[in-house]
């Protein structure tokens, strides 16, 4: 298998650290950020990934290098101009298009296991899985709606949702920033630039294509304000993720 990990964004939430560090470098727990879904891809043991590369990217180009620091072998997928999540994965086509696929946002830190991810998507011949959290803010307009045997019914208002939600049988959730894929989803990419929740998702569930949602109620932050990388800073040196999730990010 091979994975993405998304990491081209320019951070502008994280002004004004990001000015002068891309926000996957930034340190948490004595860590780059992107160390986080590098282990993860690690311990599932995927050992091919692709980074996208666009704000100060050679910064991160000569942080990790070839991968060998965490047990993995990285290409690089230089973006220009940068061509958001969906395009940025249409992009790295040639390297994902072989097997099934898993995509990782470099901003988040988790202990979501990926390869029961992975075994849940092929149990359910899914052809897309989100990792997905249940929703704190009922609120919100950009919820996932899954029925009860996680099987996706809408996603940022497209689908039938509404419905779901009426007739008590949907529960909402959010993403959490991973996603194992088909290599048939590039049938439903557009040329250009972008977004694989807000233009292909809408695209598969019209087309009927079997989406699913794992369900992860473990430690989870994404670092992508100033606020959330100062929590998640304090809680993982409080080991909120557990010493040994820790030790082996910090020791890879």
């Amino acid at each position: 298998m091979h994975a993405m990990i998304l990491a081209a964004g320019k951070g502008t939430r994280l002004r004004p650290l990001t000015d002068a560090v891309p926000k996957p470098l930034l340190e948490v727990a004595g860590a780059p950020m992107i160390a986080f879904p590098l282990h993860l891809v690690r311990e599932a043991g995927i050992k091919e990934v692709v980074i996208n590369l666009h704000h100060l990217g050679d910064q991160i180009r000569s942080r990790l290098g070839d991968g060998a620091e965490y047990g993995v072998r990285i290409t690089y997928s230089e973006e220009e101009p940068i061509l958001d999540t969906g395009g940025a994965i249409a992009a790295a086509k040639r390297f994902l298009s072989g097997d099934t696929f898993v995509v990782l946002n470099a901003d988040t830190v988790s202990d979501v296991p990926l390869r029961e991810v992975i075994d849940f998507h092929r149990q359910h011949q899914a052809m897309a899985t989100m990792v997905v959290r249940p929703d704190p803010d009922a609120a919100r307009h950009d919820a996932i709606f899954l029925d009860a045997s996680h099987r996706m019914h809408a996603i940022l208002g497209h689908g039938d949702g509404g419905r779901t939600v009426r007739d008590g049988s949907a529960n909402r959730m959010m993403y959490a920033g991973i996603t194992v894929l088909e290599p048939r989803v590039f049938d439903y990419m557009p040329q250009g630039i972008f977004s694989i929740t807000r233009d292909v998702f809408p695209r598969l569930l019209r087309a009927g294509e079997a989406l699913y949602g794992y369900v992860h109620e473990g430690y989870w932050r994404v670092l992508d304000t100033l606020p959330d990388l100062a929590a998640g800073r304090e809680e993982l040196a409080q080991r909120g993720a557990g010493e040994n999730f820790l030790d082996k990010v910090r020791h890879a």
